[in-house]
């Protein structure tokens, strides 16, 4: 019979195998989509061989959806107009800090998402309506600062996708800037740069709070 210390190193064990596998299914599904990854290419970027791999998974398909999973979820989590903040200037700026350092910090977990739509969106299907009706609450936000006269008049949902399209810039096309501008990676002080020029950009264009 297994005891206890056994045990948790045996569960130490398999945590850290399915971190490996998680982190090798990230760089695969990143590079590859969907249909250009295979479960033989996961367990060899995890170390692992194929049979073991099948121990802690169903299958690619599974193993897929668990990942764009946790990027919707991530999203949900920190990439929302903070409720606690009152002003457009404030609000904003929060949401654009948020969804650039999720680019920069996790940019092929974010790339599954964008190949996943470029593919055709079939395992976003259960996604679309949850990611509405949040559009619809930001969009229901933006249209009172407009009747306040706190921002310009807008078409909200074309402002909120804008704002993606930027942010999510730095995740999809992190090579070209590399390339361009130079690799920041780990220079906080190029990392506040891009956020105060992209979130300027963005706050001129709906002429909010100090940049009116």
């Amino acid at each position: 019979m297994m005891n206890n210390e056994t045990g948790g190193k045996v569960r130490v064990a398999r945590e850290r195998t399915l971190e490996n596998i998680h982190a090798a299914a990230i760089a695969e599904f990143s590079e590859k989509g969907f249909q250009g990854a295979t479960t033989q290419a996961i367990a060899q970027r995890a170390g692992i061989k194929k049979a073991q791999l099948h121990y802690y998974i169903t299958g690619k398909e599974e193993l897929y959806e668990e990942l764009l999973q946790k990027v919707l979820k991530v999203w949900g989590d920190i990439i929302q107009f903070d409720s606690s903040l009152s002003e457009p200037q404030a609000v904003l700026s929060r949401y654009i800090r948020n969804k650039l350092n999720f680019s920069f910090d996790q940019p092929e977990l974010s790339r599954i998402f964008t190949s996943e739509v470029l593919g055709g969106g079939h395992y976003l299907h259960k996604y679309w309506p949850q990611a509405t009706q949040n559009i619809i609450g930001k969009e229901n936000l933006i249209h009172q600062w407009i009747e306040q006269g706190k921002i310009r008049a807008l078409d909200a949902r074309l402002f909120i996708m804008h704002i993606w399209a930027v942010t999510q810039y730095y995740a999809d096309f992190a090579v070209q800037v590399k390339h361009m501008y130079g690799n920041f990676e780990g220079d906080e002080q190029a990392r506040e740069h891009i956020i105060d020029e992209v979130t300027t950009l963005i706050l001129n264009g709906c002429k909010t709070g100090d940049c009116a």
